[in-house]
């Protein structure tokens, strides 16, 4: 193994994190935008308001996109292994 190919595989797996946290994670921002918003014009300022909506939103976000979330990680297991298998 050289230090080229582990920093590739490293790079990968970076992305491959992103892109599989990345639904969740920008539906939790567009909910949490979307509550700070509602907060700052009727002026309620209760931090609990944020929760339910985000935990909702995000487990939403999860299962609508399941399926890609699952073509990514096994291409990229898929990818290991065949470099393993070169090895």
């Amino acid at each position: 193994m050289t230090e080229q190919l582990i920093l590739d595989i490293g790079r990968e797996a970076l992305m491959t994190t992103l892109m599989v946290a990345g639904p969740m994670l920008a539906a939790a921002l567009l909910i949490g935008l979307g509550i700070s918003i509602f907060q700052a014009v009727t002026q309620i300022n209760e931090m609990t308001m944020t929760f339910v909506p985000k935990i909702v939103g995000v487990l939403v976000a999860g299962l609508v996109a399941l399926p890609w979330i699952i073509e990514i990680m096994t291409g990229f297991t898929r990818r290991l292994y065949a470099l393993i298998a070169g090895l």
